[in-house]
């Protein structure tokens, strides 16, 4: 649906067009497979020992460098942090699997949760050294994309980084996100300001997206050994995305 403005005759003034306003479903403990890896709801007994083990060692302090949280010093300092995570009732907490071996290789999270608004966020991304700039790190997004589009109603989905979190910010553009500004001195990070770059990702955006993604995605665009035979850009643009 368009969301270019209407005239209200009997007003005399533009508004939005009408939508249909039964809150979106809140995302639940569901597990999401892909193709490559898996989403999983976090258990701590299955999956902190792995991830702490994949994301503490000697690249540790630039994987958590632009992350609210982390590095951290022991497993009991983790967990806490992993905890506090899971039992947050305004987010939703993911371990990301590698289904051919099926270790823990990185987490993400839906998180500013509005159903009301049909709006989310996919935010506290962490990918380990092994996951990150693969096939696996595209669909790990692009399943929770899917679920909130497809499965539980919402019509935008955000995706927020450190206007200085450069990785970050070329990998939302990659995926589709349209950028939409800066908002300045927006939070205190680790004892430092911070101003966050917003992109966001809209229901108008996504049956061309979502095209892009899934041709992307196709065994057949990849050789033997794993490379892509197309980039996900070029499938994008033939998918005529906005």
């Amino acid at each position: 649906m368009s969301t270019e403005a209407v005239f209200d005759c009997a007003v005399g003034l533009p508004i939005g067009p009408k939508v249909d306003a039964t809150p979106a479903r809140r995302p639940g403990g569901v597990a999401l497979a892909g193709r490559v890896v898996a989403l999983a709801p976090f258990d701590i007994d299955h999956h902190a020992a792995e991830l702490f083990a994949a994301t503490h060692g000697p690249e540790r302090e630039r994987l958590w460098f632009y992350l609210g949280d982390g590095p951290f010093s022991d497993r009991a300092a983790f967990d806490a942090y992993l905890a506090r995570w899971i039992e947050h009732e305004e987010r939703v907490f993911y371990a990301i699997l590698d289904r051919a071996s099926g270790r823990v290789v990185g987490h993400i999270a839906y998180m500013h949760i509005v159903p009301a608004d049909h709006r989310v966020e996919i935010g506290n991304v962490l990918f380990s050294p092994s996951l990150a700039r693969t096939t696996g790190a595209t669909e790990a997004v692009v399943l929770m994309l899917r679920h909130a589009f497809d499965d539980l109603g919402y019509d935008r989905v955000e995706w927020k980084c450190n206007t200085l979190n450069a990785p970050s910010l070329k990998a939302a553009l990659r995926l589709g996100f349209v950028y939409e500004g800066v908002f300045r001195r927006h939070m205190i990070q680790k004892g430092r300001s911070r101003d966050t770059a917003w992109l966001a990702m809209v229901v108008d955006d996504w049956p061309a997206r979502k095209a892009a993604f899934d041709a992307w995605l196709s065994p057949a665009n990849f050789y033997e050994d794993g490379t892509q035979r197309q980039n996900l850009a070029q499938f994008i643009a033939t998918a005529g995305a906005p």
